[in-house]
């Protein structure tokens, strides 16, 4: 079974919260997904490179409406999801956004991306109609 993975920004993220939010959903994902991160690679001195993700990684865009609305039929399809809220944003400490997103009720979130990861042909059914960020951003 083919796997593919995306992230999924919101479409009105300055380029420093858009960057910001593609690594934190990129490092959080290679955590809950080992299986992407393949073996260290070697070049031709021998010298050592780490594994890089081995399938494509795309960003879309998508308002934060259609945000929240995919993370619940990921959630509910049983793929990897991974979200960065407005909680995690503003808490200053990992504490911090424990503690406050323990009473913040899920309807309340508001995420800035999304990070999904599944059977192709999964991911492709909820984000197919979402466009590539760089090329049309006010979806």
């Amino acid at each position: 079974m083919a796997m593919k993975c995306v992230l999924v920004r919101a479409n009105d993220l300055s380029t420093g919260l858009a960057v910001n939010a593609a690594g934190v959903l990129a490092v959080t994902l290679g955590h809950k997904e080992p299986g992407l991160i393949p073996e260290d690679a070697r070049d031709a001195s021998g010298g050592l490179h780490a594994g890089l993700i081995n399938v494509p990684l795309p960003i879309l865009v998508a308002g934060r409406t259609k945000l929240k609305a995919l993370r619940e039929r990921a959630g509910q399809a049983k793929l990897t999801v991974v979200g960065l809220s407005d909680v995690a944003q503003h808490a200053r400490t990992y504490g911090a956004y424990i503690t406050t997103l323990a009473t913040t009720p899920p309807e309340a979130l508001d995420y800035l991306g999304l990070a999904l990861c599944g059977p192709q042909k999964s991911i492709n059914k909820l984000v197919g109609n979402l466009a590539l960020y760089g090329r049309v951003t006010d979806r």
